[in-house]
């Protein structure tokens, strides 16, 4: 695990960051957006600025897991494309985590275009009776809408996550239909493959979901990730 992990455990904290989630997947090989933690607006300009228009603006605090549904919206700020709009948007969430009361930054990251793939989840639970699982479905709203996910028990080879991407009702969307963008499968296999090594490997992590994935013809970029501790509080 890393230095990060045994941190937020020292702190007994049940729930990583975004951003600790992410490098946590990034150190195990899963791909992730360039992404900077800053605590000023100035700072969110310059890391902009670095990472390349146009970005996404995001809470990052231990305390706010929906980020989209905090603070009347401000939590989280897309399609900025310059150095004004990422001032302003910074500002905003640094103005709602002062008027909480809780301890958070912002998190600048390249922004990513959706259309270009397929919006998958990705996910992993420590089940009382079965112990390490992982779930494969469509990602964003569509998991809650249809519900078209598949499960294996952890750990699992690569041969059975790619089987798993055929498992879903809707594994046609992932070739190309009616024009859509077609997607890799290795890739989410990759991804599912991770998840559950983490899980199998690791009994102080309890579930970790990745939604949205986005799978792409070429790669899968994990665009949100949560990861939960067994024993925090």
């Amino acid at each position: 695990m890393t230095e990060t992990f045994e941190a937020v455990a020292a702190a007994e904290r049940s729930t990583l960051t975004e951003s600790e989630a992410k490098e946590l997947l990034a150190d195990h090989g899963l791909s992730v957006p360039d992404s900077r933690l800053v605590r000023s607006p100035e700072a969110a300009v310059d890391a902009a600025t670095d990472i390349g228009y146009p970005v996404v603006a995001k809470v990052s605090s231990p305390a706010v897991q929906h980020k989209s549904e905090w603070a009347g919206g401000r939590g989280v700020a897309v399609g900025l494309e310059s150095p004004e709009a990422v001032r302003d948007a910074a500002a905003a969430i640094l103005e709602a985590i002062d008027e909480q009361g809780i301890e958070g930054s912002v998190l600048v990251e390249a922004g990513v275009d959706l259309e270009a793939g397929i919006e998958v989840i990705v996910g992993g639970t420590r089940d009382p009776s079965f112990g390490p699982t992982v779930l494969l479905g469509l990602g964003g709203v569509a998991v809650e809408l249809l519900e078209d996910t598949t499960h294996r028990i952890a750990p699992i080879s690569h041969a059975e996550a790619v089987e798993m991407t055929y498992e879903l009702s809707s594994s046609p969307l992932f070739d190309g239909y009616r024009g859509g963008p077609t997607v890799d499968r290795d890739a989410i296999a990759e991804t599912i493959q991770t998840v559950s090594e983490l899980l199998a490997a690791n009994e102080d992590i309890a579930d970790v979901e990745i939604n949205p994935l986005l799978a792409r013809e070429d790669a899968a970029i994990a665009l949100d990730a949560l990861i939960t501790r067994t024993d925090g509080d």
